[in-house]
């Protein structure tokens, strides 16, 4: 029997019954058969009931491949007759006999003929009467006696099951919580466990772990004369399955029944390799075990679970290992909404950046600030982020954008420093004048109202959610480790600051993979100076300002080499065109012309001159770089210095240079000679020895096409498959996320390529590179730095190609190692799995 042929409860129940648990006699219809029922080819009737004997009282349950998926409810107590009313009333009494009866004379009616539920309400004590009653209405509404065949119940329950699950509205739910469109149904036909008569009988539910931490603890409830788990939901009556102050329990009163129950459990523990939630009943002081699932859990559960079963020795590291679901992890990175708490959702945008926080709405960087010297948290709310903004950033607890798509400015920076962001939320409106933040229902919130941004689901909330905690145990760290030894594939972090590369190493980031300088410029008085850098008129004076952020670089480089001890540290030379340092509102330009001591018109003038019409295309990267040399020339003394000073004091560092936005080998030639005279006037100037790699950052496409006589000029090559993408698709990835919901519904494009690495195109174009790059210089070093290299269909792709390693921001790096460890672990089991 196979979950893909009978669906996963009777798969469960067959393993239960070769454990000899006491699980009623069952029968299993397969898929096939089920949608034979839905196309009126009933199976033999007298062949399915015949393991039950004369007179069977029987249960129906729906078997999916998948519990997620639903399913039809189960239909309890099939067999009931009016005979079989007369036998039972005068065994177990009438008040118990009749309620079992009127149950299913209510589910029949319900599911199977499709009445109106109203009319067949069950009192609480019902009597020869309301049965009457119910019966009466059956053959008022249908024409008809209430049938009285168990064969013929127990057809119309199967029919009714198998027709309700190939209905429309059961196709797309169930497809929406990830099912193929022709999932399967299978249905178990159970010989009763009634739960209710004579001596002690009742009903329940018991699981021997917290769903919520992991941790051992039995959990469940008990209900005497009840059936099903719809007599647990009342609590009324209730029993405690453990002692509890609170009331009686089963362990005090039914010892035995405990006894038998936690045996029950750690079979199911040892044997089936889970842990385990039995539905059971107790009939007459016997139990019957009905089902048994896998503990529903928090990410936080899930990754315990697995490293307790691994330590005990009932799976295997590698088992436990290939159990957890990355996304799990980012859970436990953050805190997170509460997901059982109620939500009042403003609206919905891109989930760019997990976890969630509350705070007072601010519209500026400044009030963000200001708000956090208050101590008082923030939500940075913003049409869009620029540079200038990342001090307000750094200050808030959450960003929030209108625009903007996965790889935006808020989007990358959000992941690198862990700040919950959610961009894209177009249908928001921002009332500067007002200061106030219009939702789509019209609905304001005023500056100094307080929202949630849940940047792992991508919505708005009103007010301040319930949250759960961040959760970085010993077993988060045991499971990260096992999962070091199995992959083969590196992991370094995209780091900017000292912060960032505190956190990669907090997080075992082999490396850096990509520091992107430009970021060290806007903490504090360093964007002033870089401002004066701007409007500097000559290169002398332009090296005078250089002089003057030297120090700083150095500083900056420096704590990073000290931080991540001897590992790998890959710098990105200055990137983004000069305008983005620049302010873009009034009152920024009267500021930056006070600052300069320049006429306002004088500072309206120099931006305007800068401006471009698309800048992302512009003077940028290498092509600053060669524009204004003096500026990687500063950058790399400040690199090299830094190295000087970090390796007197630990273990040797080789830094690794790399040079952005390149197309052409000449511009590598010329950066390089530049650097390699800045290098050895350090070597003369201290005295010192060191060695340095120098790379290019590929992307575009053209550096893909001419990587091979680029790489005879670089020691590695490091994909930056955002600006890729970009230049690829030919689409901004500040502004497709405008319409990207629109091109995948409509299947233009199977996933949001800067969300998903585009293997078809993008990827061919890593992959002729890769073999380009190769074929120029055998020992390459090949890398992603994009923020794609923390996906798994990424990591995938660059195990495949034979690349090296794989950078993503600090936070995706512990995803990413659980990641390759679960691809490597597939490879070797079955290598067309991964």
């Amino acid at each position: 029997m196979s979950p893909s042929v009978h669906g996963g409860r009777a798969k469960c129940l067959q393993r239960l019954i070769r454990l000899e648990m006491p699980v009623p006699t069952t029968v299993a219809l397969s898929f096939d058969a089920v949608r034979g029922i839905a196309q009126g080819q009933m199976p033999d009737l007298k062949q399915v009931l015949a393991p039950f004997g004369p007179d069977p009282l029987l249960s129906v349950r729906p078997s999916s491949e998948d519990p997620d998926w639903g399913g039809p409810g189960a239909i309890l107590n099939i067999g009931m007759t009016d005979a079989r009313h007369a036998e039972m009333c005068a065994r177990m009494g009438e008040a118990e006999a009749t309620a079992i009866y009127l149950r299913f004379i209510q589910s029949y009616a319900v599911h199977v003929a499709r009445l109106d539920p109203e009319v067949f309400d069950i009192p609480e004590h019902p009597t020869g009467a309301n049965l009457r009653a119910a019966l009466d209405a059956y053959e008022y509404e249908m024409d008809e006696a209430f049938p009285q065949d168990p064969a013929c119940q127990l057809a119309e329950v199967l029919r009714s099951m198998a027709r309700a699950w190939d209905g429309t509205s059961a196709r797309l739910l169930r497809q929406a919580k990830g099912a193929p469109a022709n999932a399967g149904l299978g249905l178990v036909v159970q010989a009763m466990a009634l739960g209710v008569g004579p001596g002690e009988c009742g009903s329940g539910v018991i699981q021997f772990i917290d769903e919520t931490t992991g941790g051992q603890r039995i959990k469940g409830r008990y209900l005497a004369q009840s059936q099903g788990r719809e007599a647990l939901g009342a609590g009324t009556g209730a029993m405690f399955l453990t002692r509890d102050p609170r009331g009686p329990s089963v362990e005090e009163t039914q010892p035995e029944i405990f006894e038998a129950l936690t045996r029950f459990g750690e079979i199911c523990r040892t044997r089936l390799r889970e842990e385990m939630q039995i539905e059971f009943t107790i009939e007459d002081g016997s139990i019957a075990i009905l089902d048994a699932v896998r503990v529903p859990r928090s990410s936080r559960a899930a990754v315990r679970v697995a490293v307790a079963l691994a330590d005990d020795g009932i799976i295997a590291r590698e088992e436990a290992v290939m159990r957890v679901d990355p996304a799990a992890l980012s859970e436990m990175l953050h805190r997170q909404v509460d997901p059982t708490a109620p939500r009042d959702r403003i609206t919905s945008g891109i989930a760019a950046s997990p976890g969630a926080a509350s705070g007072r709405i601010v519209f500026t960087a400044n009030d963000a600030q200001a708000s956090a010297a208050r101590s008082e948290p923030c939500v940075l709310v913003r049409w869009e982020t620029s540079p200038e903004d990342i001090r307000g950033m750094h200050a808030a607890q959450a960003v929030l954008t209108m625009r903007g798509g996965i790889t935006s400015h808020a989007a990358v920076i959000g992941r690198g420093l862990g700040l919950p962001c959610v961009v894209g939320a177009s249908d928001l409106t921002i009332d500067r004048k007002k200061k106030r933040l219009i939702a789509p229902d019209g609905r304001s919130f005023a500056e100094g109202d307080v929202i949630t941004v849940d940047g792992t689901s991508g919505d708005i909330l009103a007010g301040e959610a319930p949250m759960i905690e961040a959760a970085l145990d010993e077993e988060f760290r045991a499971l990260l480790a096992w999962a070091d030894e199995f992959r083969d594939i590196g992991v370094r972090a995209n780091a900017d600051t000292p912060a960032d590369a505190q956190t990669a190493r907090n997080f075992k980031a082999q490396g850096i993979g990509l520091c992107r300088t430009e970021h060290m410029f806007f903490e504090g008085d360093r964007l002033v100076v870089m401002r004066e850098m701007i409007f500097a008129d000559s290169a002398p004076e332009r090296r005078a300002v250089l002089d003057r952020l030297l120090p700083m670089q150095r500083a900056d480089f420096a704590a990073l080499f000290e931080i991540m001890q001897g590992k790998p540290v890959c710098i990105r030379l200055f990137d983004p065109p000069l305008h983005e340092f620049l302010p873009v509102d009034k009152a920024g330009m009267r500021d930056l012309a006070e600052q300069l001591g320049l006429a306002l018109a004088d500072v309206n003038a120099r931006v305007e001159a800068l401006s471009e019409y698309n800048p992302m295309l512009g003077m940028r990267g290498v092509r600053l770089g060669l524009t204004y040399p003096e500026i990687y020339d500063m950058q790399a003394r400040a690199i090299f210095e830094a190295t000087v000073e970090a390796s007197a004091k630990g273990a040797p560092v080789v830094p690794e240079i790399m040079i952005p936005l390149v197309s052409a080998m000449r511009e590598v030639e010329i950066v390089k000679t530049r650097i390699d005279a800045v290098a050895a006037a350090v070597k003369a100037e201290t005295g010192a020895e060191f060695d340095y790699r120098l790379g290019v950052m590929v992307e575009t496409p053209r550096a893909c096409l001419r990587a091979a006589d680029i790489a005879e000029h670089a020691a590695f090559l490091s994909f930056g498959t955002n600006d890729l993408t970009q230049m690829t698709y030919g689409l901004s990835r500040d502004d497709a996320g405008r319409f990207m919901s629109a091109y995948v519904k409509a299947h233009v494009y199977e996933e949001d390529p800067f969300h998903t690495l585009d293997i078809d195109g993008v990827g061919e174009l890593l992959s002729m590179a890769a073999e380009r790059g190769r074929a120029g210089r055998p020992e390459v070093i090949l890398s992603v730095c994009g923020e794609h290299g923390g996906s798994r269909s990424a990591i995938a792709f660059c195990r495949k190609q034979g690349f090296d390693y794989v950078s993503c921001s600090p936070f995706r790096v512990p995803l990413a190692r659980l990641s390759a460890a679960q691809l490597a672990i597939a490879d070797r089991l079955d290598p067309k799995i991964s």
